[in-house]
């Protein structure tokens, strides 16, 4: 087996109250708390002991998932492995992966973040856009699929998560379309998701040139790993094109399958999921199933993965 190995950094929808209790380590409570003071309000506690419907707003989720990643990235660094070969992340998480690999500093990153989530919010009223996933119909049926939509309003691919799994984002009578046509195209199943914010698509256009104003004005280093991006599964090395990644992001579709795949034909045999939750691992399954992943949000997740790399 190739010792060569991926970090992966989950983004929205792996966050729960309570994440990251099953490590011991005092550094996971210490980066909560150093997210905290760098913020100015109390991420450490939220974390703790919530409630969740705060922890689930976007501007508060965004720079605890970051916090979280980098909490982890923080123990995994302490076990005193090889670096690994590259990193990604998931939307937000491609922003933790870009403090892991020292292209953005943690404090800036956290603040960057908590704008990002502020700007989504505001973008698109409430009721007015979401997001649904598409479960059984391949990448060109579904962009098919939403190109054929008849009324107004935006309808477009948004998050490429797995093979037979893209969720779309767009305007809710678009997204009611979708609903009532599935079964017709073909579409094992469509699942509309818990969120008002269609994040991935041309809505968020106007968020994302506002956010590419701060982009501007924040310092980004050259990467110490590679980092592959969402919008194309590549790397950038030069802060100009990292901050025209970042700012394409936010409007554009997220390539996670693209991403696994390409590493997997890279040669990276294991992928090590940075964070609490275990969504990532579970689309790696989907899209390489001779992938190795394993989830590192609790002690045993991580011993496990650190046994696996040192074998």
């Amino acid at each position: 087996m190739s010792s060569k190995y991926v970090l992966l950094f989950p983004g929205q929808g792996s966050q729960s109250v309570g994440m990251l209790s099953g490590h011991s380590d005092p550094l996971i409570a210490q980066t909560f708390q150093e997210a905290s003071d760098a913020l100015g309000w109390d991420l450490a506690g939220l974390v703790r002991e919530g409630p969740a419907e705060s922890l689930n707003q976007t501007a508060r989720t965004q720079p605890a998932l970051l916090a979280a990643g980098i909490a982890v990235w923080r123990l995994w660094q302490a076990q005193d492995l090889p670096a690994p070969a590259a990193l990604a992340g998931h939307s937000l998480g491609e922003y933790t992966a870009l403090v892991a690999a020292g292209a953005l500093d943690f404090a800036d990153a956290l603040r960057l973040v908590e704008l990002r989530g502020q700007l989504m919010q505001a973008a698109v009223p409430e009721g007015v856009g979401g997001m649904a996933a598409v479960v059984g119909l391949d990448d060109a049926a579904v962009e098919a699929f939403c190109a054929e939509h008849p009324g107004e309003g935006v309808l477009e691919p948004a998050n490429y998560n797995a093979p037979g799994q893209v969720v779309v984002a767009g305007n809710v009578p678009a997204l009611e379309w979708l609903e009532a046509n599935g079964k017709a195209r073909g579409a094992r199943m469509i699942v509309r998701l818990p969120m008002s914010v269609p994040s991935h698509c041309s809505l968020l256009r106007g968020a994302a040139d506002k956010l590419a104003e701060r982009l501007a004005t924040t310092t980004i280093h050259t990467p110490a790993i590679e980092v592959r991006h969402n919008l194309d599964a590549t790397s950038r090395g030069d802060a100009a094109a990292i901050r025209d990644a970042l700012h394409q992001q936010l409007f554009r579709p997220v390539r996670w399958s693209m991403t696994i795949a390409q590493l997997r034909d890279a040669g990276i045999a294991q992928a090590f999921e940075c964070g609490p939750g275990k969504v990532l691992s579970g689309l790696n399954k989907r899209i390489a199933k001779d992938l190795t992943s394993i989830a590192l949000e609790d002690a045993d997740g991580m011993a496990k993965a650190t046994a696996t790399v040192k074998a």
